[in-house]
């Protein structure tokens, strides 16, 4: 079922005014998130398995036993009759259509989706908290002319947000062209309006503390309120949503790569280009397409766990 736009406005103005509510009792916010965290058992399936795919990003690569690129058994393809060799002793997860090692190209291919998930995460976050920067601190601080200022903002924001979110990367990336660049460009900026309201929201709660007002009547001017005080107090819902979007990133990305608009550079292995590879390869050797497949939804799975973990340990409403 279809989530209209101004119920996901809700669900994210909801999050971030939660996340910016003061703790009645003044212990840390972060450390009782963190001592939570620690006895949920969804958080810690989470941890274990972000952790076992960052070891596999960051040093698989240099462990594995062949080339990604190297066509080392093509001699041992029968194409015409559907024969590509399975799991062996040479070759844990069997051989491509090419004759390229399953397995050294899954490893390889962590550290591709990895990157695409990170830098578009990032360049939402960074674009998207900007945004919802000056928005919040326009609406919050900034008086009538501030809130004009948020009231246009917030208006493109919402015009992003109104669009499905895949149909938006699909557009950005089928007018830049297809190329890894592209794919890390249009699934961040699908998570920018995300970013953007959840700051805003938390930015615009914090404004009404008791802290602003007393730095306020002391004559602090209102843009260094915003810069020091403000902003890093309406990080945490902002911070959550980052692990959450990471799930989504690598989602989307492998889903641009299926449809042709990923990475075009056939030697380096990336997850969705080899999950679209194995569409024609279905009957014959369906390993090359569920291996993959179950390599994102897994990882798209620890991103989420850790992230709705994270998310219910700094609702106020469930901390005692």
């Amino acid at each position: 079922m279809t989530i209209s736009p101004g119920k996901k406005r809700e669900k994210i103005d909801r999050l971030a005014e939660l996340a910016a509510r003061d703790d009645e009792r003044g212990v840390s916010l972060w450390r009782e998130a963190f001592r939570r965290l620690r006895r949920n058992p969804a958080a810690i399936v989470g941890a274990v398995i972000l952790a076992l795919f960052l070891l596999i990003a960051i040093v698989g690569p240099f462990l594995v036993p062949y080339p990604a690129d190297a066509q080392l058994w093509k001699g041992e393809i029968r194409d015409n009759i559907g024969y590509f060799p399975g799991p062996r002793a040479d070759n844990w997860f069997g051989v491509d259509h090419i004759g390229r090692d399953e397995f050294s190209r899954m490893i390889v291919g962590a550290r591709q989706t990895l990157l695409v998930g990170v830098v578009s995460t990032l360049i939402g976050l960074a674009v998207g908290s900007l945004i919802g920067g000056i928005a919040g601190a326009s609406a919050g601080l900034g008086g009538k002319w501030g809130r004009a200022v948020d009231s246009t903002l917030m208006r493109f924001i919402d015009m992003l947000l109104a669009m499905p979110s895949l149909l938006l990367a699909i557009s950005i990336a089928a007018l830049l062209g297809a190329s890894l660049t592209t794919v890390m460009i249009a699934v961040g900026v699908v998570s920018v309006p995300v970013f953007a309201r959840l700051l805003r929201g938390s930015m615009i709660s914090q404004s009404n503390s008791d802290y602003v007002l007393a730095a306020t009547s002391l004559g602090v001017r209102k843009p260094k309120i915003a810069l020091t005080h403000v902003v890093p107090n309406s990080l945490a819902p902002v911070i959550v949503q980052a692990t959450l979007t990471l799930a989504t990133a690598i989602i989307e990305a492998a889903a641009l790569s299926f449809l042709g608009l990923g990475n075009n550079d056939a030697s380096i292995p990336e997850w969705g280009v080899m999950l679209a590879d194995a569409q024609r390869y279905l009957d014959a050797a369906p390993r090359l397409a569920i291996l993959p497949a179950l390599a994102i939804i897994v990882t798209a799975l620890g991103f989420t766990l850790l992230g709705e973990a994270m998310r219910e340990a700094l609702d106020p409403k469930l901390r005692k």
